[in-house]
């Protein structure tokens, strides 16, 4: 169940810390630990502790139509983040076992795939290398470098990397925790639409794009006849058979080379969804992306949750639970992501 106030969320974290205990906070990344590691063990240990077989005790289906494709990326930067999120997935899930995650990377990186192995014995998940050069010469330098990174752009691509059999899939960033059955996401009603997100009619629309953009008419013909609204492009549900018939990959290419030449924006992959979907997706509860946890893409000031339902949060923007807790500096929204942070200290892995 979606959780209907910050009281009830704090209440069921507490109990969830019982089961999950929470590992000692350390001042070292998980990214940076493997370097840290004499290379004769960086592929024989695990950096995070293994996490249970969830069976949630109910029927559950067996055909194509009962499984739940999801799809992240796995960076050693965020690594820590994806492990949370898998955490968060599979233990409130009703048919933990009906999820199927795909996950894309840049290169095989035998360290995360044996941490994903060892961390979750039983998930069922397949690889997938994301080829850096789709995106040579079409990536427009942001406000925040993270956001400028080859992976950051991997979803655009999605639809055409995963099997052609998958005709639905969730796209999920690796700063979030759900602490809901993803199910309910996974059912919404697509309609005729093909992509589905959280949307949010009372943002200020106009400060994704600058000038540029604005003062060119022609340009600002895209959202004619349009009430275009901001979503954020972390959590989307995608229908991947509309979006290859429609040709929706190179539509959100055109406006990357129209920013490379013009500068229209200064954020990364997401404004050219904006430009594309905005003001016909299908909207879901707000409940499904609490976002912006983070703080802002500069200064990453502590942020409340919004009002209303919480199913999911997001810590996008700037900062990130994981090293705002090293730092012993977090924001009280952090203490929510801590009890699925599966990461052990080097001490744990040296005294093993």
């Amino acid at each position: 169940m979606a959780f209907k106030s910050l009281n009830h969320l704090l209440l069921f974290m507490g109990l969830l810390s019982l089961s999950v205990p929470v590992p000692p906070l350390t001042a070292i990344a998980a990214a940076n630990l493997r370097h840290a590691l004499p290379r004769k063990l960086s592929h024989d240990v695990s950096f995070f502790r293994e996490a249970p077989a969830f069976r949630n005790g109910q029927p559950c289906g067996s055909s194509a139509n009962d499984i739940i494709h999801l799809a992240m990326t796995l960076d050693s930067n965020y690594l820590r983040g994806t492990m949370a999120a898998i955490l968060s997935i599979l233990h409130n899930s009703g048919c933990p076992e009906n999820v199927v995650f795909h996950f894309l990377w840049l290169r095989v990186d035998q360290d995360i795939k044996t941490n994903l192995k060892k961390t979750f014995p039983y998930l069922n998940f397949k690889l997938y290398r994301f080829d850096s050069s789709l995106v040579q010469g079409k990536i427009s330098k942001s406000i925040r470098e993270a956001l400028d990174e080859p992976l950051n752009y991997a979803r655009i691509y999605l639809p055409d990397i995963i099997p052609a059999n998958v005709k639905r899939i969730i796209y999920l960033d690796s700063d979030l925790v759900v602490v809901d059955d993803i199910e309910k996401l996974w059912r919404v009603d697509l309609q005729d639409k093909v992509l589905a997100a959280p949307e949010y009619c009372h943002a200020n629309f106009t400060q994704y794009f600058n000038d540029n953009f604005w003062n060119e008419p022609e340009l600002q013909k895209i959202f004619s006849g349009k009430d275009p609204c901001y979503f954020n492009t972390g959590v989307m549900v995608l229908d991947v058979e509309k979006w290859r018939s429609g040709g929706y990959l190179q539509k959100v290419e055109e406006w990357m080379v129209v920013q490379k030449q013009k500068r229209i924006y200064h954020l990364g992959s997401l404004p050219p969804f904006l430009l594309v979907f905005a003001g016909n997706i299908k909207a879901v509860d707000h409940s499904w992306n609490q976002h912006g946890l983070g703080g802002d893409n500069i200064e990453g000031k502590c942020r409340t949750l919004h009002p209303g339902p919480i199913s999911l949060l997001h810590w996008s923007g700037k900062d990130k639970p994981w090293l705002r807790l090293d730092s012993g500096k977090p924001c009280l929204v952090d203490h929510l992501w801590a009890p699925y942070d599966l990461y052990r200290s080097s001490k744990q892995i040296f005294d093993e």
